[in-house]
Parts: structure tokens; C-alpha cells; sequence
């Protein structure tokens, strides 16, 4: 199924479930009432006065249901935690409805048990229809009763003997265990077919693709493999790594049974008394990682020159070790923090000792070194993840965020013109989707300056030309995604230092809720779409469209620190307490990934989408770049930042800083 199909199939699942839901409350105001009154209800009552109550409960309903979040959930997963949801919705709904309709009726031949039998029949309708679904795709009634039960990573166990049984009841007796077992494969044929604790032997792990797909065809798709035996050797647990890697699906191995066993009375201590466990991030995605097509990825970097921009970061360094991974004819490093550039350097050295590579220390705010650094080592493939990301700290510094982000792009994909650089591809952020706060509008202006690049560098080869009398056009590719986790900065990290010290761990808000993708599929995805973006007949014919990686659905940062918690064997709120201590400056309770004015375009790529570029002219739009870095270079604050909000008329801070540097001007005219 493509992105497009994908999320035209969410959009109908909502509108499916808004539907029920609606129709449910209106016939269950009818239902209290014949319940109420009999027969008679239909003789002594006015019906257009019932049909207005009923619509005007209905409405009230879908409304308090979108309040608690509850749309976001999955049928599939219903459980306790839905039923609490629906609980607050109904009751704020019938509440709601009896003030309104006491002050404009003054509840005018309605019966007034009628509504409190209603809550008891809406709750029924509401809820049994969720609770009936699971049960018939579970067959399982513990599940319901369990609270955030649908957030327990789903996995398959390999092995079907002493390690997976101990496992699956372990898994089985805590309530608060992290994962949820959905089957089994053996490394042999003996068991396959047989059940160990209800959980079935799905075949073995040569048959694993057949596997996933009977559990994909049940929307079953486990996130991770858990090596159960403890006397497999090296070479099978490679392979099965190697097999489950192209297949995206993350591997852990238990300890072996008797270092489990030794020293515990019993097997209830055997998992819950560990001392604090490490957290592979990749079970905090709440899905599987994405199947991608490696052989593209590696036609796009395999005897290239490539260049990588912020190249000791998170992002800039898993950038590099993917792209060495994939024999690039050189590759060379830019940062401008010199302890990063060493670390990424040297990492290098030992996993790719004959690859050709140099380490240049420079900043993008510095045109005349990026020039240097492309004339002497002449890269094909620029990758940009140089930039300032933390917002607090942006937003508390914003002529540097400026400086880095906007001038710094500018710097780079000029430079990139200049030298016949044949595609520059820019790290984004979906902060640059209505910002909030500097860091974010930072991101939309560098993206801006790419799609006009681009639009500008199509224009002149269509015309017979670059300007400049180049014959080959720099293309420039901005790909767009959400959080990674366990990024320098990010929460992850936070957290995990948080738990190592006992707690709490700091939330900034119950209701903040973020996209999230491990570092490494982040990476892969932007190559997957330089690879696509870099065809002949590939995306970017569309021109200065943006590519935003698909991240599923919008994690809960409660939730994730939650299921850390649990991850590392204690037990939220008893063990580790959670403690919420508000947004920072420029923070919002959501983010976006796609723009109203950015209409989606499928690519064919499962986990790819194209946004249609909001078209600037980089003739008018570099005029104010000037102004902009000349007061930025100025260290003017105020006015970078009130030129910074012009320039990006989707900025709308949040701080009272922000509000006074915005100076209310309207925007610059930009549109070509």
C-alpha cells in the first residue's frame, strides 16, 4: 500500500469511527428514553424536540471524544484506558447537555432519569462495539483489562524450549511487562505447529519472511526478535541477525537460563529483580522499522565523492557511517566542533581503514572555507546536517540559530552552485511546519532557500542553462522528518540519565505528544530519498518538493517515559516517579510534519511522502537574506528576529519575546 492509499485509509478509519460514534449517541438518547417511558415515548413527546436533543448530544459526544485523544487510538488495542476516555467524554457530554439544554429548553418534556439511564446505554454502545473487536482479534479478554496494554512492544521469540517458556510466563505474570509475545519460531522443524503457554511455534527461522507477513496480514507485525535459546552458536545468530536486519526488525538475545536462575528463588525474581537493564531505543518506536531498498541506496553513494556537513552529530554521524558502508570513491567530513570531527574520524579509521577520507574542520557560517573545501576535494553529493536543533537553547540565542541554520544553508548550497555540485540534500525538521519558535522558522527559511534553488536550477536547464554559464544545474533535495531518538539532546538520553539516578523523570507536559524514528531509519530514509530524488524520471521532477519520512503515529512523551521505565524493569509511578514541570520557551504540546499548503503526492516508496513546494523567488528572497545576515552578523537581536518572523510569516512564537520581535509587520512579498 502506498503513503497515499495509507493516509486516505486513516483519514476513513477516523471518519468510520466519528460515524459509529455519532449514530451510537444519537439512538442511545433514544433508547433512555423508550427505556424511561415505554411505548408512550413515541405518543407524548415531540419528535422534532427528541430529534434535537439527540443531535445535539451527538455533537457534544464527538466532541469530548476528540478532547481525550481518543481518535488517536486503535480499535485493535482497546483497552482499559479507552474505556476511562470514553467514561470522561460521556459523562462531560451529558453534563454539558443537561446545562444547555436546561437554559434553552428548561428540558421541556423530558424526563430527567431518562438522562442518567442515557450515560449507562451510551457507555454500552460506545465501549462494546471496541471491547468486541479486540476480543475477536485477541481471543483474549486479559488484554482489555489491562491499562496501556496496547503499549507493550510486540515481539516474536526464536527458540522454542526452556528460554522461550520462561520467558512468555515471566511476560505473562507481570502486569507491567514491556513486551507482548505474538508467536514463536524455532531453529528446528520439531515444534512447529505446537504451543508453549498458549503462544504458537509459527515455523522456523529460515520461514521468518513467511512469518511476518501471515502477522502483517493480521495487523500482528512484531517490532522485535528475542533470541531465547542459549546454545545457538555465532555463526546462526549472524545469520539470523543478517535476515531479520533486511526485514526490519530489531534482535536481542536473553541471558542464558542459568545465569537467569542463579542466585533467585524463583522464577518471579528472575526478570523483575535485575538491576537496571540497558534500553535498546528501538523499542520505544512503537512500531517496526521500514524494509528499504538497499541496492537503490547504494547505487546512489557506491564510487561518489560525498561530502557530509555537521558530520560529528547525531544525524551527520550515522550519515557517515551508512555512506561508508556503501563504498564511496571519498568521503569527506566537516564540523566545526573539533572533539565530534576526532570521534567520527576515528571511528571511521577502524571500520573502513582503506576508505579515502578527510577530516576538515570549518563552520557553514564561513563561505570562503566551504569554497576551499570544494575546490580541493571536489564532493558530487553534498548531505547538510549542520545546524543548531535544540529548541530552548535556540530560542534563548537566536542570532546564532540564524547565523547557522539560514546563513549558514545559504552558504552552503551557493557554494554548492558555484562548484558544479551535482545534488545538495538538506536535514529538516517538522518544527519547520508552523514554528513556534526560532529553531523551527530557522528551518522553514533554509528550506525555502532550497526549493527556490531548486525551482530556479530547473528553470535554467530548461532554458538551456544554469546563470552562471554552468551546463549541469545543482539539484537540491530537503528531506523533512520528526524527532530521533536518542539524539544528542533529545529526550531519550534525558531520561535514561534520569532513570540511572533513581527519578523522577521530568516531563514537560501530560499532553505533549511528538514524532519519533530511531536515528538509524532516519538516515536510511534520507538516502532512500536522495536515491529517488536523484533519478531521471525520480520525485524531484516535481520541483522543490520536500520529502518527509511517514513516522507513524505521534508518541505521548508521558507514555514514552513510561514504557522506559518498564523497559528497564520498575514500575512507573511506584518504583520512578514522573514529574511534569511545563513547556520551555517556544515548545508546542504537537508537532506537524506536512503544511496546509503543502498538497501530498505519493512517491511509490513505502514510508517516503512529497510535499508540493509553497514556491518563493530566490531573487527577491536573497535581497532579504542579505538584510537578514547583515543584522545578524551585527548581533542586532531584536531586529534579526523581527526580519526572521517576516521572512517566515508562519512563525508565530509563543514567548512574550517572541510576540514583541515580531513587531506585527506583514510579511514580505516572496512569491515568484
Amino acid at each position: 500500500m502506498t503513503d497515499g492509499k495509507k493516509h486516505r485509509a486513516r483519514f476513513n478509519r477516523i471518519a468510520f469511527t466519528a460515524l459509529h460514534d455519532g449514530v451510537m449517541s444519537a439512538l442511545s438518547f433514544v433508547l433512555a428514553l423508550y427505556l424511561r417511558m415505554g411505548d408512550s415515548a413515541w405518543d407524548d413527546l415531540d419528535h422534532g424536540l427528541v430529534a434535537q436533543y439527540a443531535i445535539t448530544l451527538s455533537v457534544l459526544v464527538l466532541i469530548f471524544l476528540r478532547l481525550t485523544g481518543l481518535y488517536r487510538g486503535i480499535w485493535r488495542y482497546a483497552s482499559l484506558n479507552d474505556l476511562f476516555a470514553i467514561a470522561r467524554a460521556v459523562t462531560a457530554a451529558v453534563l454539558v447537555f443537561t446545562v444547555l439544554s436546561f437554559i434553552l429548553t428548561r428540558l421541556d418534556q423530558m424526563p430527567r432519569t431518562a438522562l442518567v439511564i442515557d450515560w449507562f446505554v451510551l457507555m454500552a454502545l460506545l465501549a462494546g462495539p471496541r471491547i468486541a473487536y479486540r476480543l475477536f482479534k485477541d481471543g483474549r479478554l486479559d488484554r482489555v483489562m489491562e491499562r496501556d496494554a496496547h503499549r507493550r512492544i510486540p515481539v516474536l521469540l526464536a527458540g522454542a524450549g526452556d528460554g522461550a517458556e520462561l520467558f512468555i510466563s515471566e511476560m505473562r505474570r507481570d502486569r507491567d511487562a514491556a513486551y507482548e509475545v505474538l508467536g514463536i519460531v524455532g531453529f528446528s522443524d520439531t515444534r512447529v505447529g505446537r504451543m508453549i503457554h498458549n503462544q504458537p511455534v509459527l515455523g522456523t527461522v529460515d520461514e521468518l519472511p513467511q512469518v511476518l507477513e501471515k502477522l502483517g496480514d493480521h495487523d500482528r507485525r512484531p517490532q522485535k526478535l528475542i533470541i531465547t535459546s542459549d546454545t545457538i552458536d555465532g555463526a546462526t545468530i549472524r545469520k539470523l541477525v543478517d535476515l531479520a536486519d533486511g526485514l526490519g526488525l530489531g534482535v536481542s538475545r536473553m541471558p542464558k537460563v542459568t545465569e537467569l536462575r542463579t542466585g533467585a528463588e524463583d522464577t518471579h525474581d528472575i526478570l523483575t529483580g535485575m538491576p537496571v537493564r540497558p534500553i535498546a531505543v528501538e523499542d520505544l518506536l512503537g512500531r517496526p522499522q521500514r524494509v528499504l531498498d538497499r541496492e537503490a541506496m547504494a547505487a546512489l553513494i557506491r564510487g561518489r565523492r560525498v561530502l557530509v556537513t555537521g558530520a560529528g552529530g547525531t544525524i551527520g554521524s550515522e550519515l557517515v557511517r551508512q555512506i561508508a558502508d556503501l563504498a564511496p570513491a571519498h568521503l569527506t567530513l566537516f564540523d566545526v566542533n573539533e572533539f565530534q570531527l576526532y570521534t567520527i574520524d576515528m571511528d571511521l579509521s577502524e571500520r573502513h581503514r582503506g576508505l579515502p577520507r578527510t577530516a576538515c574542520l570549518g563552520d557553514v557560517r564561513d563561505r570562503a572555507r566551504l569554497d576551499q573545501v570544494m575546490a580541493e576535494w571536489r564532493p558530487e553529493l553534498v548531505f547538510h546536517a549542520a545546524a543548531y536543533k535544540h529548541v530552548p537553547m535556540v530560542e534563548a540565542n537566536p542570532v546564532e540559530g540564524i547565523l547557522t541554520n539560514v546563513i549558514g544553508t545559504r552558504n552552503l548550497a551557493e557554494a554548492c552552485r558555484a562548484a558544479g555540485i551535482a545534488t545538495m540534500v538538506m536535514i529538516s525538521t517538522d518544527k519547520a511546519v508552523h514554528p513556534s519558535n526560532i529553531m523551527g522558522a530557522t528551518k522553514r527559511l533554509a528550506e525555502s532557500i532550497c526549493q527556490a534553488l531548486d525551482i530556479e536550477a530547473t528553470r535554467g536547464s530548461q532554458s538551456g542553462g544554469q546563470s552562471g554559464g554552468q551546463s549541469g544545474a545543482t539539484r537540491f533535495i530537503t528531506v523533512r522528518f520528526g524527532n530521533v531518538l536518542g539524539s544528542t539532546g533529545s529526550v531519550v538520553p534525558l531520561f535514561q540519565r534520569q532513570l540511572a539516578a533513581g527519578g523522577p523523570l521530568t516531563v514537560t507536559h501530560p499532553d505533549v505528544f511528538r514524532f519519533f524514528m530511531t536515528v538509524r531509519e532516519a538516515v536510511e530514509l534520507v538516502l532512500q530519498a536522495s536515491a529517488d530524488g536523484t533519478k531521471a524520471d525520480g520525485a524531484t521532477a516535481r520541483d522543490g518538493g520536500i520529502f518527509v519520512l511517514e513516522m507513524g503515529e505521534p508518541v505521548r512523551i508521558a507514555d514514552l517515559a513510561r514504557q522506559m521505565i518498564r523497559l528497564a524493569g520498575r514500575v512507573p509511578d511506584r518504583d520512578i516517579k514522573i514529574e511534569f514541570i511545563g513547556l520551555r520557551p517556544g515548545e508546542k504540546l504537537s508537532e506537524e510534519l506536512f503544511h496546509e499548503g503543502e498538497a501530498l503526492q505519493p512517491t511509490g516508496r513505502d514510508g517516503i511522502l512529497l510535499a508540493t513546494p509553497r514556491i518563493v523567488d530566490y531573487a527577491v528572497l536573497a535581497k532579504f537574506l542579505d538584510d537578514l545576515e547583515d543584522v545578524a552578523r551585527a548581533r542586532r537581536r531584536d531586529r534579526a528576529v523581527a526580519l526572521l518572523g517576516r521572512l517566515v510569516p508562519d512563525y508565530k512564537p509563543e514567548s512574550p519575546a517572541g510576540d514583541q520581535a515580531t513587531d506585527g509587520r506583514p510579511p514580505l512579498a516572496l512569491n515568484a
